[in-house]
């Protein structure tokens, strides 16, 4: 054990005879080594004691264990903790210890048992719940598999399809369901599980009630020759869901080994696939993830001066177009009374209407009975002026991107709302202190910036300009937490971060196109890469309007580093404006399926020209390789402005922001950590090539010219998400 213990277990024996062992390590009691260390020695202390006759094993402050203290992977990783040996926990402590003991033991299970939680409670002999218990192994999200024998014993209790679907896609089962599958043998109230657990141990013992080691069952294990089809089918769905993904492929690998080889077998190939996907860089990239995830919620000079966020009781939202409709359902969804505001009758109808279609959707998904549907749509109001804004503790703009237009709205917000009123604007673009110039309210003026569909987007950036009081700040983090959305606090400037550091991705495209690259090997090779879509299926989706209107800020405020193509408006004015015309880049069929458009090849020529550039023939053959790398670079560099001017707090916010924002693949572990892994020296020496040969648009930044320099990487030592790995 180390000197400063990370959690522990505590023995405590009854007058029955039973040993009750409980799991601590606030909050979610995570199985830190010292956690299985001290799990393994009180498990010795109860098989020596004579008062002891059986064992329950659970864990304090109702949570069973949320799995293996994640913290963990990145000193592991690091070498700076030395790593058990294989096996060491999922075979001598789980195998020969817990499951081969002579006295019963019974996982009483409340709140989460998950991962290397839910390994434990497989290998007790039989498993007790309560009904909201939450049951599952979702070590696949981070790059890794079960590693403490669950890929063996899953698959025994609840058969080989049903452990294959909880794996690999990473759903817990709640314990009803639990209990149906077979994965735990019995559910009752929160109050009743220790007494209930103790009796089923002591029931056990006295062979009333069966004695089973999970590894060994095989009731639940298909035939051979089926239980080959089934891995089969999995690894084909696998490869077509997650064609770039290695450890799904290997965790099936590992779940086959133990049906033909046997459970034994089975664990040691286990433990041997843990440590080799450990160390991997899809692993090490998830994991920054999941700490980025977190970590957003930490603002040095915010979070940290003690405020406690006020209670937001009632919320008015201005415009009911898509993204007003979608903020609204939004808020409904978790509770919020709201007012939407519209100029007329007809607009409001309009939004209301689109409010309720969504939460229809929800209905009709299942997600939602009707009776709560009800209750929900119940809480939305309508308005033409702003007489009911006197009682309301937040408003959201979300007009259109008109700065005259919001300047006159905000000067009307200040009149008619209460003095702690926030004032918050959901603009993708526009400058804050424009919007706010009119008003002498800018402490409480911050951007909430929501993206679309924004009941559905999990990202939302929360913009403040030098004037924002904190406060503000953190009322809108903890109302974003309440919307479950992951808030990440930005500065102010043209684009924030997302749009900022992607508006070079659609011009990098254009800049190809013109250069004789096909459109449709860009988006091909761009969706290959892990992006749900490319750059110009993107500008289909959200309609050449908006494309014309975010690219015309960037022009403006960026003007030596922009890209201008005529591609876009000379395809507009040809009455083409994305799917919603159902022409753009692509031409879309009733169901809107995209289907390329040779047709392109006459507005390219026009562009080409009026740009004054030829085809390069080196651009018209690209490889992938040169393709993701002339695109994504020019958004590494725009990345690292975004840093440097401060405008994000620290790399790891950039990375979640693309992630959630843009649709970067999370297993790439967000922009600046997959730009760290190509390295500094290489990203700089490539843009450097680039910007001789087809201008300042490609030209290094000076943050990441001095990194380059020294050879450093991209996310600066300042990262507190990266000091705790």
């Amino acid at each position: 054990m180390s000197s400063n213990p990370k959690g522990r277990t505590t023995i405590e024996v009854g007058a029955d005879g039973v040993a009750v062992i409980t799991i601590i390590n606030p909050p979610v009691n995570s199985l830190s080594l010292d956690v299985l260390y001290s799990l393994k020695e009180s498990y010795e202390q109860a098989l020596k004691r004579d008062d002891v006759k059986a064992i329950v094993v659970t864990g304090a402050k109702g949570k069973f264990s949320g799995g293996f203290d994640i913290s963990a992977f990145g000193k592991l990783q690091g070498g700076t903790v030395e790593s058990p040996k294989p096996g060491f926990i999922s075979v001598e402590i789980l195998t020969d210890t817990v499951e081969a003991a002579r006295k019963p033991s019974v996982a009483a299970i409340d709140g989460l048992a998950l991962g290397g939680g839910l390994e434990v409670a497989m290998a007790c002999h039989a498993r007790i719940s309560t009904p909201n218990a939450q049951l599952g192994l979702p070590e696949l999200q981070l790059g890794i598999l079960p590693g403490f024998g669950g890929t063996q014993r899953l698959p025994r209790l609840v058969g080989l399809a049903k452990s294959l679907e909880m794996m690999l896609t990473s759903k817990p089962v709640k314990g009803e369901e639990a209990f149906n599958v077979g994965l735990v043998d019995a559910v009752v109230s929160s109050n009743q599980l220790l007494d209930t657990a103790r009796k089923w141990a002591l029931d056990i013992l006295e062979r009333r009630k069966p004695w089973v080691a999970s590894l060994h069952k095989t009731d639940k294990i298909e035939p051979l020759g089926e239980a080959r089809e089934i891995l089969k089918f999995a690894r084909v769905q696998t490869r077509r869901q997650a064609p770039n993904l290695q450890h799904p492929l290997v965790c099936i690998d590992v779940v086959e080994e133990g049906i033909v080889s046997g459970p034994r077998a089975g664990l040691w190939k286990e433990a041997e696939a843990f440590q080799g996907l450990l160390h991997s860089d899809t692993c090490k990239a998830l994991v920054n993830i999941f700490f980025a995830q977190r970590g957003t919620t930490k603002v040095p000079g915010v979070t940290d001066l003690g405020l406690v966020p006020r209670r937001i009781k009632k919320v008015a939202i201005l415009g009911g177009g898509l993204m007003g409709s979608g903020i609204a359902t939004a808020l409904l969804l978790s509770g919020y009374p709201v007012i939407l505001k519209e100029v007329n009758d007809k607009f409001l109808q309009a939004g209301m209407g689109r409010v309720k279609a969504n939460l229809q959707s929800s209905v009709k998904k299942g997600k939602m009975s009707p009776e709560k549907f009800e209750k929900t749509l119940s809480l939305l109001k309508g308005s033409l002026d702003y007489e009911s804004f006197r009682d309301v503790d937040m408003v959201i703009e979300a007009v259109i991107e008109n700065v005259s237009l919001k300047q006159q709205i905000f000067a009307d917000l200040e009149k008619y709302c209460p003095s702690h009123c926030i004032l918050a604007s959901n603009t993708s673009t526009i400058d804050l202190n424009l919007i706010g110039e009119k008003t002498r309210s800018q402490d409480r003026i911050i951007g909430a910036h929501f993206f679309s569909p924004a009941h559905v987007m999990p990202l939302l950036e929360i913009v403040r300009t030098q004037k924002t009081s904190p406060q503000v700040i953190v009322d809108l983090l903890d109302v974003g937490k309440k919307i479950r959305k992951t808030p990440v606090v930005v500065g102010n400037c043209t684009g924030f971060a997302v749009n900022r550091m992607f508006f070079p991705y659609t011009q990098a495209a254009l800049l190809l196109v013109e250069r004789g690259t096909d459109v449709y090997r860009i988006d091909k090779a761009i969706t290959k890469f892990g992006m749900p879509m490319g750059p110009f299926r993107l500008c289909d989706l959200v309609g050449f309007g908006v494309a014309i209107a975010t690219g015309g800020q960037f022009v403006m405020n960026f003007p030596e580093r922009t890209y201008k193509s005529m591609l876009i408006p000379l395809m507009q004015e040809d009455k083409r404006a994305g799917e919603t015309t159902r022409k753009g880049f692509y031409v879309y069929d009733d169901r809107r399926k995209a289907s390329p458009d040779p047709e392109i090849k006459k507005y390219i020529e026009k562009a080409r020209e009026m740009s004054g550039v030829t085809i390069d023939p080196k651009l018209a053959k690209l490889s992938d390789k040169d393709i993701i790398e002339m695109i994504f670079f020019p958004v590494v560099n725009e990345a690292c402005r975004v840093l440097a001017e401060g405008i994000a707090v620290k790399a790891s916010d950039l990375d979640i922001s693309a992630v959630m924002g843009m649709g970067f693949p999370p297993y790439r572990g967000g922009i600046i950590f997959w730009a760290d892994t190509l390295g500094s020296k290489y990203i700089c020496s490539r843009l450097d090539e680039w910007s001789r040969m087809y201008g300042d648009f490609f030209k290094p930044c000076s943050y990441l010219a001095e990194r380059a320099a020294k050879g450093a990487p991209l996310s600066s030592t300042m990262d507190p998400s990266k000091s705790r790995l």
